[in-house]
């Protein structure tokens, strides 16, 4: 019987509210509050229709949003009266699925505590169950084939499940009501172990361990995509890893069973542990002990580095590996060198039994691949910096409102973005990931490698058409870097022409800045800042606008446009790919700008090599770079850290390492400045601060006082660059920024006379660009 003064609401929440238990948590709620009713999920998000009086609804929403579940992100709701309708109890309905999807997408989430402590129970029913999940934990985007998210819509649709699984799909006090993955081993996932051989093997869970624990190689089928695993401790078997994979010094990221496990090998500060904990469960950068307990082979894992990058298992079978090995183990993404991460299973047998001696795989279809994300924090302000963005983060990509310049602007999930129509941003090429401006929603995919590599654009473009089969909706307009050569920018093109819709081109740095600008809340209007931004992007190369390659650049942002303010000094630009390859050849191009030429550089080259270079330097007609990327680079080489790279940024790493050694050693405000003489004050002096740098280690070749004094003055080069241009609020973007030691000093010597802005979710290296071409 109903009440006169009762009316029929509907609540629409919208955000990331699909596959985290949402409509159990409505349901429970509506119990308790003893309404009726219903809760379904839609398209665009969550709705929830009710019978109750003003002060009933009122209550019961604003609970829902208090205590929403914890995975969830609500990004905008709506309580409305409906016309009065009867209902006989709550319940929760079947999703419909008719119209164009406008809701977030959600992340794959790590294996939480519950379904870890069941995993291991010998009393529970899924003990040693290398698949259990519960509505708190498991993958989603990696499994979802379309929207709204519903088990018929993931690639869990092959498996039924059974009796058992049912009733706790049913059982409003399970934590696996509605769990869209729930199984066991009785209806669930099957693991399988096949040799080089392709011939299957009996309990493959402990003949894989026995194997491990032997020196062997596996390729095991993860959440996104195979890892290669090893025993970390086993110098043969990592030095066996490294030659088949062909990576001679790039790190391999490790997997450790549990905290304590790895507070042995690496030092872990409480930020760092709870990011590994949380539920997104990246791979950390932590420094290294200097003896670590578990027998590491430190020379084999990460090479001349004092780091480590590790990560605690995210999903049960990694958990039961580890576990079961006791010892740390190598979880390196699963592919060739230069290509993107496999996660086909015919195509794993094809390419991945070439490198590893077998595959545990599983018959669970992977219908999205994704890297694991790296993050790390600067040591002493311990500023997040996002390495690659991608399992446990993409796609869903959220604006803090705490950080809002716009608060104005009508649109319900993202109040201050000035959204008009619906974009498709494509990225760069060296860290590629493409940005969907879509309907009320914005996405940004997960890290999908080089696009030099025709297997990372085939990836591309299977990411991509996943997306448009997601959205069911083609854009309104494309966006594209300026740079003719780029696979993103030709696709664009072309996609442009065959939907006939407009392709805008944006420079590559502008894009950084633009990036960097909204996450922190600033977008294009037709209003003037008070306040002008500055933008400090430095990365390694860009597509200038006068044709040459940018790098090293100064924008001011007033509110209505960005314009280019200042840049580096620019040095030689020689021998294309080559030159981020061989640090050797930026120290040759940085020499003959400064004038000096170190009598130990030319023992970096053969004689033949050397007068080649030479002929090529005096012929001119050569392009030029402001890159602050080739600048490491260059000066790393000429302090003989490194000649030619293993790895791209090697060179980097291992001059802010070695200034980071000297910081350690006599705190940061140690090391003094060079002075170099401005020969303009928008132009930062490339030339003068090689000659500082030289002359100061020629007189006592300290690398690790050098390299910080380097460090230091480009910080203070930032500072005369911001007083010249009256700017008081400085961004930062670009890959250089990856760099902690550089982002501390930052810190420490700019505030408080500027206010600094930092990428939040998004990396500063390119895997940004799309989201700074949306808003450019």
């Amino acid at each position: 019987m109903t009440h006169s003064t009762e009316h029929t609401y509907h609540l629409h929440l919208s955000g990331q509210v699909q596959g985290v238990g949402f409509r159990p948590f409505v349901w429970r709620l509506a119990r308790e509050f003893g309404l009726q009713g219903w809760v379904n999920n839609t398209t665009d998000g969550v709705h929830i229709l009710f019978n109750a009086d003003e002060a009933a609804a009122t209550a019961f929403s604003e609970k829902i949003l208090d205590q929403a579940p914890r995975l969830s992100l609500v990004t905008g709701h709506s309580l409305q009266k409906i016309d009065k309708q009867d209902f006989s109890d709550f319940q929760i309905v079947h999703s419909i699925s008719e119209a164009a999807p406008d809701l977030l997408l959600t992340p794959d989430f790590g294996l939480c505590d519950a379904c870890r402590h069941e995993l291991h129970d010998p009393a529970n029913r899924r003990f040693g169950y290398p698949f259990i999940t519960c509505t708190n934990c498991g993958p989603r985007f990696s499994i979802a084939t379309g929207l709204p998210y519903d088990r018929e819509r993931t690639t869990m649709q092959a498996f039924t499940q059974c009796p058992d699984c049912l009733a706790e799909y049913g059982n409003p006090a399970d934590r696996r009501y509605f769990s869209q993955t729930n199984s066991c081993p009785a209806c669930g996932i099957q693991l399988e172990l096949v040799d080089a051989d392709g011939a299957q093997q009996f309990n493959p869970l402990d003949t894989a361990l026995n194997w491990l624990l032997s020196g062997k190689i596996l390729a095991a089928k993860g959440i996104g995509g195979y890892l290669l695993l090893c025993d970390a401790t086993n110098a043969p078997a990592l030095e066996t890893l490294r030659n088949r994979k062909h990576r001679p010094a790039k790190p391999f990221a490790l997997l450790y069973a549990n905290a304590d496990q790895l507070e042995g090998d690496a030092w872990l500060h409480p930020d760092e542990k709870k990011l590994l904990h949380s539920p997104q469960a990246p791979i950390v950068l932590l420094p290294l002990r200097e003896k670590p307990a578990s027998g590491l082979c430190t020379a084999l894992v990460a090479p001349g580095l004092t780091q480590i990058g590790a990560m605690l298992p995210y999903a049960p079978l990694l958990d039961l590996l580890a576990r079961g090995a006791g010892r740390p183990l190598v979880a390196t993404s699963g592919n060739i060198s230069g290509s993107p991460i496999i996660f086909e299973d015919d195509k794993a047998r094809r390419e991945l039994l070439g490198i590893a001696d077998g595959l545990l795989t599983h018959n669970r279809a992977i219908a999205i691949p994704q890297d694991d994300s790296v993050l790390h924090f600067s040591h002493t302000h311990r500023q997040a910096i996002v390495l690659r963005r991608s399992r446990g983060y993409a796609p869903t990509i959220l604006f803090s409102k705490k950080t809002l310049q716009y608060p104005n602007n009508p649109i319900s999930q993202y109040p201050n973005i000035p959204i008009s129509q619906s974009k498709l941003a494509l990225g760069a090429t060296m860290k590629s990931a493409f940005a969907w401006q879509h309907r009320s929603s914005l996405y940004l995919s997960q890290y999908l490698g080089e696009l030099g590599s025709f297997d990372t654009q085939q990836a591309f473009g299977h990411c991509l058409t996943h997306f448009l089969d997601l959205l069911r909706e083609k854009p309104a307009q494309l966006v594209v870097d300026k740079h003719p050569d780029y696979f993103s920018t030709q696709l664009g093109k072309r996609l442009g022409q065959e939907w006939n819709i407009p392709v805008l081109e944006v420079q590559h740095h502008e894009a950084h800045f633009g990036a960097v600008l909204a996450e922190n809340g600033y977008f294009r209007t037709e209003n003037k800042l008070e306040k002008p931004v500055l933008g400090v992007i430095w990365d390694g190369t860009g597509y200038g606008n006068d044709g040459q390659v940018w790098g090293g650049e100064f924008f001011r942002f007033d509110g209505t446009d960005i314009v280019r303010a200042g840049h580096f000094e620019p040095f030689d630009f020689l021998l294309g790919d080559k030159m981020p390859r061989e640090p050797r050849i930026s120290a040759i191009s940085l020499a003959r700008l400064s004038g000096i030429l170190p009598a130990q550089l030319p023992k970096q080259f053969s004689p033949q090599e050397w007068d080649l270079y030479q002929k090529i330097l005096s012929r001119g007609g050569l392009l030029h770079t402001t890159s602050v990327g080739r600048l490491f680079d260059g000066v790393a080489a000429l302090l003989g850290l490194i000649s030619v790279s293993g790895f791209e940024g090697q060179a980097a790493m291992l001059l802010e390492q070695a200034a980071r050694r000297f910081f350690q050693k006599n705190g940061l405000h140690a090391a003094t400045a060079y002075a170099p003489e401005t020969p303009h004050p928008t132009l930062a002096p490339t030339g003068a601060l090689i000659r500082n740098v030289m002359e100061d280690w020629t007189l006592n070749a300290d690398t690790e006082r050098v390299g910080a004094r380097f460090h230091r003055t480009l910080i203070e080069l930032i500072r005369q660059q911001a007083r010249h241009h009256h700017c008081a609020i400085l961004a930062f973007s670009g890959g250089v920024w990856q760099n902690g030691l550089l982002v501390d000093l930052a810190i420490e010597y700019l505030q408080p006379e500027f206010e600094l802005l930092f990428h939040r979710q998004v990396s500063p290296n390119d895997e940004g660009v799309a989201l700074g071409q949306l808003f450019r």
